[in-house]
């Protein structure tokens, strides 16, 4: 089932609001926006408008639950708190990278002379320790994975392949048969905003690979495209259906809080703690801003920094 059902994400919404949302949306399909992007962005803008009129204490509040061109900095930054106190300040940052779109379209579209974002500050969020899944962690999930049928070898290649290449779930889940090449031991990922990338895997990975696609092609469904196979009914794997997948196998080989995105961290965390170029870590996890990993160079500069401690015996003299 598609991720974005724009009639759900307007109910309640004023028949302008939701004109507005539904006008956006096309300009973001027009743009080729993924559609978890396009997603997240719809619904800022919607949560904007039933905060607007369900919990906003403003009296000016009326108009604007109405139409989104009556909004003013005072209603996006009480939004912007409310979702601080309410959820959390992580939330809060995407809610406002999102309106921020948002009201820069409706000035492109010239329904208004100033976007109320203009002045609202980003909120500001902790620093938390970067949460990587460690070797240890993965050996026992890929343990768990030990056997000869379907869902064992299936289950052992996408481990593999996200341990592998840190790639995002999604490009991982929206894999095609014509995607991988086994020739050269690599990949052809579709990663955020039409960015597409080949990327090299090692000798393990690639058995793990060669081996599932020998049972795939005598599973149920093997005349479909895509790479991931379900158990059963020749049906696709899709990327929410590893993502539930990953969590049991987590459950199974009893390794907490088990998904894609920890390898993606491990990746990047262990490139930088190796010494690694910054520009080549970005094309191979697909990045375009240095955000990313500059934060991971300092979470790996801070991890030597402890073995240095450690080794020095500092704070052990007494």
């Amino acid at each position: 089932m598609a991720l974005l059902d724009l009639t759900k994400l307007t109910t309640d919404l004023s028949s302008t609001w939701a004109g507005y949302l539904r006008d956006w949306d096309r300009t973001l399909r027009a743009g080729n926006y993924p559609e978890t992007t396009r997603y997240n962005y719809l619904l800022a803008a919607a949560q904007l408008a039933r905060y607007l009129a369900e919990h906003s204490p403003d009296p000016d509040a009326v108009d604007a639950a109405e139409d989104p061109t009556e909004v003013t900095r005072g209603h996006a930054e009480a939004f912007q708190a409310w979702m601080i106190e309410t959820r959390s300040a992580s939330t809060a940052l995407n809610k406002h990278k999102g309106l921020q779109q948002f009201f820069k379209w409706l000035l492109a579209e010239e329904d208004i002379d100033r976007s109320p974002m203009d002045r609202v500050r980003q909120p500001k969020t902790p620093q938390k320790l970067i949460p990587i899944i460690r070797d240890e962690d993965t050996k026992k999930l890929l343990d768990a994975c030990k056997g000869k049928t379907f869902p064992h070898l299936r289950d052992e290649a996408i481990i593999r392949l996200y341990y592998n290449t840190g790639a995002r779930l999604s490009e991982v889940g929206n894999l095609l048969l014509d995607d991988v090449d086994l020739n050269t031991e690599s990949m052809h990922y579709h990663g955020k905003g039409a960015k597409d990338r080949r990327v090299r895997f090692g000798p393990k990975t690639a058995r793990a690979i060669s081996r599932y696609l020998r049972a795939r092609g005598k599973h149920k469904g093997s005349e479909l495209p895509d790479l991931w196979l379900a158990d059963r009914g020749g049906r696709r794997l899709a990327a929410n259906g590893i993502k539930i997948r990953l969590k049991r196998l987590g459950l199974a080989a009893g390794v907490a809080n088990v998904h894609a995105h920890r390898w993606r961290h491990n990746f990047a965390h262990e490139w930088k703690r190796a010494g690694g170029n910054t520009g080549d870590l970005m094309l191979l996890l697909g990045w375009t801003s240095e955000d990313m990993p500059r934060h991971y160079g300092a979470s790996a500069a801070a991890e030597r920094a402890q073995e240095i401690q450690v080794q020095l015996g500092i704070g052990e003299g007494v």
